[in-house]
């Protein structure tokens, strides 16, 4: 069964960063897109950027363009989110997630 590990989150001050890591396996990872999604207090579930299998094509919800940074290492089955100049908003539970399987979210919080 497909198996994804989030680690990297805290707590972090408004303007600060945070860099999630989502380590996978039990499926080719470098065959397919990957997703960052968050569950917010308040809002939900919501979609927060995607990268294609080769890491070629990036697409971010709008309120992170310009300050997160998707990425991946096909040679480390590992999927990365860079957060920079992070806001009270961006605090969540961050998910990473391919097909219908998610890992277990690691906590972001940013406060002063």
């Amino acid at each position: 069964q497909v198996q994804l590990v989030e680690s990297g989150g805290g707590l972090a001050q408004p303007g600060g960063s945070l860099r999630l890591s989502c380590v996978a396996s039990r499926f080719t990872f470098s065959s397919y897109a990957m997703s960052w999604a968050r569950q917010v207090p308040g809002k939900g579930l919501e979609w927060v950027s995607r990268i294609g299998s080769d890491g070629s094509d990036t697409y971010y919800i709008d309120s992170a363009k310009g300050r997160f940074t998707i990425s991946r290492d096909n040679a480390k089955n590992t999927l990365y989110l860079q957060m920079n100049s992070l806001k009270a908003e961006d605090t969540g539970v961050y998910y990473c997630k391919v097909f219908t399987y998610w890992g277990q979210g690691t906590q972001v919080t940013v406060s002063s």
